[in-house]
């Protein structure tokens, strides 16, 4: 491929997919463990999805929800008001991708609160526009060359439990953390100018790192005590992945506001913000918008997305793929010494690689080889991480438990190839 341009992970342009697998233009199968970066937990092209989108689009494209009210955008509003965390009153509306969500959810907050500044976390990832682009924490390949960055952004530290600074234990981890904000506001900014904090529950590109109950809990309590909106974004996590409908619900946080897209309907681009009404209810006519958001194919779709999740019991069925691929993982770690560690929860499951066990420095290089190893044995899958040494798990929920295991055979293969010599026991 040429240098410049977005990066394409691998090579085969699949023109058929269906449920878990796709094939390539010369008839090769490949069983999907990257789920379109976590956007296809409903699986490749779900014939509901599909038959609600033909009927959609005999009826009209887009009128544009600024111009003409439509059903489909009032009935996917109305059921992300009732299904996200929080029994409060909520109000939503829909935007084109994850980035735009999170740009807009930082406007409602700077607009709600009359304040600046945003905090975001180290590793953390937002989106390439401006200022997701700032929120995110990773310079290669995203932040490189395209500076100066959107002003008053702050980045915390975010645990990381296995890589924990002089043997700190998880609570101790968590408790420094937290000590660490009251100092940034000492020292870079005062708690009663910062507008917001907006946390993954879960950091996807950084390398499916989980922080505990605990941590976010007191991230939320710090919130509340300078008057401060928690944003979770969801865009990665939500939608059944974690073995929850969104991954806040494993924390016992109901955030202020909250970012999805991804696998709100199966690979069309639509995303959205959520949040408590009066703080929706911030902006003046105009302030916020956009014309294609909202797209009644991208409605219709994230409606029977939803269907399919309740029906089909799709966070349930994450909460046991989470659990037979961790199993395996661990399994694996007794045999293979560059598997540092395990991470998951429910199926967004990793596992990094590193070079010894006891330094725990990253290996990048074998875990590229690995994914390469893999693929040519028939399983998509990626890497993740600040060092680009973690392998993630992002396959649809529906997949088979066949395909399953059929997979996770490639990719244990896989890696005591790449591992060589390197693998104990």
């Amino acid at each position: 491929m040429s240098r410049g341009g977005p990066s394409i992970r691998f090579p085969p342009s699949p023109p058929r997919r269906r449920g878990r697998l796709l094939t390539d233009v010369d008839g090769n199968t490949f069983i999907d463990f990257a789920g379109g970066i976590g956007s296809l937990n409903a699986g490749h092209c779900p014939p509901a999805v599909v038959e609600a989108l033909k009927d959609q689009l005999d009826r009209y494209l887009h009128p544009s929800f600024h111009v003409v009210m439509y059903e489909p955008y009032v009935a996917l509003a109305e059921k992300l008001n009732e299904i996200t965390p929080g029994s409060h009153r909520k109000k939503t509306f829909f935007l084109n991708s994850g980035a735009e969500a999170v740009e807009n959810a930082v406007k409602i907050a700077r607009k709600y609160t009359g304040r600046r500044a945003v905090i975001s976390f180290e590793r953390g990832f937002h989106g390439r526009t401006y200022m997701a682009m700032s929120l995110t924490s990773k310079v290669k390949p995203y932040k490189n060359g395209f500076g100066p960055f959107a002003p008053d952004t702050y980045k915390m530290p975010y645990p990381y439990y296995y890589r924990s600074p002089h043997g700190m234990t998880p609570e101790e981890t968590d408790d420094y953390i937290l000590r660490k904000f009251e100092d940034l506001f000492l020292s870079e900014v005062p708690g009663e100018e910062v507008a917001a904090v907006i946390m993954e529950p879960v950091q996807g590109e950084g390398g499916f790192v989980i922080p505990s109950a605990r941590f976010v809990q007191g991230v939320k309590a710090l919130c509340d005590r300078y008057g401060i909106l928690f944003i979770a974004d969801e865009v990665q996590t939500g939608f059944g992945r974690t073995g929850k409908n969104f991954a806040m619900e494993h924390f016992g946080v109901v955030p202020d506001l909250m970012t999805m897209s991804k696998s709100i309907a199966a690979g069309l681009p639509i995303s959205a913000v959520t949040g408590r009404a009066d703080i929706m209810d911030a902006p003046g006519v105009g302030e916020i918008g956009g014309t294609y958001g909202g797209s009644p194919l991208g409605c219709v779709a994230a409606l029977k997305v939803i269907e399919m999740l309740e029906e089909q019991r799709l966070a349930e069925r994450a909460a046991l793929i989470g659990n037979v691929v961790s199993e395996r993982f661990r399994r694996l770690q007794q045999e293979v010494d560059r598997i540092g560690d395990i991470r998951s929860l429910g199926a967004m499951c990793a596992m990094e690689l590193v070079k010894d066990p006891a330094g725990k420095e990253p290996d990048k290089e074998l875990t590229n080889r690995v994914l390469q190893e893999a693929y040519r044995n028939g399983v998509i899958v990626m890497g993740a991480g600040l060092y680009g040494n973690v392998i993630r798990f992002l396959s649809p929920l529906v997949i088979t438990d066949e395909q399953l295991a059929e997979g996770l055979d490639v990719l244990e293969q896989a890696l005591r190839t790449c591992a060589g010599a390197n693998h104990g026991a």
